[in-house]
């Protein structure tokens, strides 16, 4: 029961911080606002050439916020089913083992999914901020204590992308 008990309380703890960390932040939204109309008085004052210049900037700052929301959405999908699974351990009163290695499995396929969205990222700062995450939850699912991993380590990746991840 204590490993269940613990699995819960990481997983409580997992759900919290990520919908903490996932919320845009007055910071957040203010830069988005900036950018295009640095990018508009350009383009409005400009001859088409430098519009076309303007042009890649915007695809990459689409693409860098495409990559990060799906990153969001994946880490917080796959924190909601480890939270479900915690609770389906308790009434299929599994083993503390078996409890640490359907979490391993949930944080590999949350990696794989991850570094999906790495390789999709334009941007090289993103793609290697996105591969970090990756290998960080890589890093989870390897190790021995995956249930501990998820309630200490894990709670930082949403946080630093949401710090960092953003067009």
């Amino acid at each position: 029961m204590s490993g269940t008990t613990a699995i819960r309380a990481a997983a409580l703890v997992t759900i919290t911080a990520l919908a903490a960390a996932c919320q845009p932040t007055v910071e957040d939204d203010a830069a988005p606002a900036g950018e295009p109309t640095a990018a508009a008085t350009p383009s409005a004052t400009a001859a088409p050439a430098p519009s076309a210049s303007a042009s890649p900037s915007r695809v990459t700052a689409a693409n860098t916020a495409a990559v990060c929301a799906a990153v969001d959405k994946l880490i917080i999908a796959k924190s909601k089913e480890i939270a479900a699974d915690s609770a389906a351990a308790t009434r299929r009163q599994l083993t503390p083992e078996q409890i640490n290695a359907e979490v391993k499995a949930d944080l590999a396929d949350l990696a794989d999914g991850v570094r999906g969205q790495a390789a999709r990222a334009e941007d090289p700062e993103i793609r290697a901020l996105v591969s970090d995450a990756a290998r960080r939850i890589d890093a989870g699912a390897r190790s021995s204590t995956a249930v501990a991993w998820l309630g200490s380590t894990f709670v930082e990746i949403p946080q630093r992308l949401t710090r960092e991840c953003r067009a």
